[in-house]
């Protein structure tokens, strides 16, 4: 995503001349005119020495020559070297390396002013990279889970685990639902920068729909014993999911859809950290603003470390515990906390790991109708 604090080339940032204003001391254009009258003056002294001297007019010629020659060559050096530089970085850049930058961006001429400008859209393509690929992992990692769960419904069905009834088929159906809504909302990430993707927020009852995540959750462990990770296959049945909303008819204004991507990574994260038979609870409470949400998940693992706190919602971390949390766990692709986050930005609300006396405490405020953003 060309996030907050990225800078397109085409605008100017503060304190950066723009090329074509005007006659400056270190331009090249008054490097060029100082050349020329360096090179009179020359010509002009060598011809009153002939005169005094009676040299041959010759000589003064050769030497004047030679002398031009001397002093174009060294300013021919200053201004084609840079050039040759930025144009071994463009090349660079056409075949797709980012990461080379162009030298001598704090010189005061033209020259300064174009390696500003190459660097910059350097900087934003290099960006604009980054962020496919995070799009391509956030996709991979969020289609994940769905496609699991399908998979584990329709295995047992064919293995005669559990018969094809109704409210087997309903649970496919469900997955394979959202994993069309999936596609949808992660592909919106793309023009997330631009600000054009909106929240399609609504009014809904707190406790109905997190105990359809959790419910959601729970089958998805109960129906698919060994869930398949990048370190190896590992079961979570005994990890027991537990919801406390107050007051019961608690209400709250926000995107389902989003909100859905933000608890259901919060609790896979949870689970993953959670010792044998540990118990993660999900609280939801009353906010501050109208229809807003206090959302917390806690878990009974061994915690983040206080100087870690900051780094967890950054993307592709897993964290520095060197051993397993519980039966099977692993530290997944570190994508999970990170979508959590962005989900929370879109809100405009709030994420962050709070103090807690066991485990580990995520807390999430929503602002509710005050303030989406979209």
């Amino acid at each position: 995503m060309t996030r907050p604090g990225s800078t397109r080339s085409g605008s100017a940032r503060p304190g950066t001349s723009r090329p074509g204003s005007g006659l400056r001391p270190f331009s090249i254009k008054a490097k060029l005119g100082t050349l020329v009258v360096v090179s009179v003056f020359i010509t002009t002294g060598l011809l009153m020495v002939a005169l005094r001297t009676r040299t041959e007019l010759r000589f003064i010629t050769v030497f004047s020559v030679i002398a031009t020659l001397l002093i174009t060559q060294f300013v021919a050096h200053g201004l084609t070297a840079p050039l040759d530089e930025m144009t071994t970085v463009a090349r660079s850049i056409s075949h797709g390396d980012y990461t080379r930058r162009v030298s001598g961006a704090d010189r005061r001429d033209e020259l300064g002013d174009l390696a500003q400008t190459i660097n910059r859209m350097a900087d934003d393509l290099e960006a604009v990279d980054r962020h496919r690929k995070e799009l391509v992992a956030n996709v991979s990692h969020e289609l994940r889970t769905p496609i699991a769960a399908l998979r584990a419904v329709l295995e047992n069905v064919v293995d005669g685990v559990s018969s094809a009834d109704p409210e087997t088929m309903r649970t496919a159906l469900k997955q394979t639902e959202r994993l069309g809504r999936l596609v949808e909302t992660l592909l919106d990430l793309s023009r997330l920068d631009n600000g054009v993707v909106t929240l399609k927020a609504s009014r809904f009852e707190v406790w109905p729909y997190l105990s359809g995540v959790l419910k959601e959750a729970n089958s998805f462990a109960a129906a698919h014993r060994h869930l398949s990770s990048g370190s190896g296959n590992h079961s979570r049945k005994d990890v027991a999911l537990a919801l406390d909303v107050s007051p019961p008819e608690l209400t709250a204004y926000a995107d389902t859809e989003r909100l859905h991507q933000v608890v259901a990574n919060l609790i896979d994260n949870a689970v993953k950290h959670s010792p044998p038979h540990g118990r993660v609870q999900v609280l939801a409470r009353r906010g501050d603003g109208p229809e807003s949400l206090h959302l917390e998940v806690l878990d009974e693992g061994p915690g983040i470390p206080e100087s870690e706190r900051y780094r967890v919602f950054e993307r592709f971390n897993r964290g520095e515990v060197s051993s397993p949390h519980g039966p099977g766990s692993d530290g997944g692709t570190g994508l999970g906390l990170a979508i959590a986050r962005w989900a929370v930005d879109l809100h405009g609300g709030r994420i962050g790991v709070a103090e807690s006396a066991r485990g580990c405490r995520i807390r999430v405020t929503l602002p509710g109708v005050s303030q989406p953003r979209g």
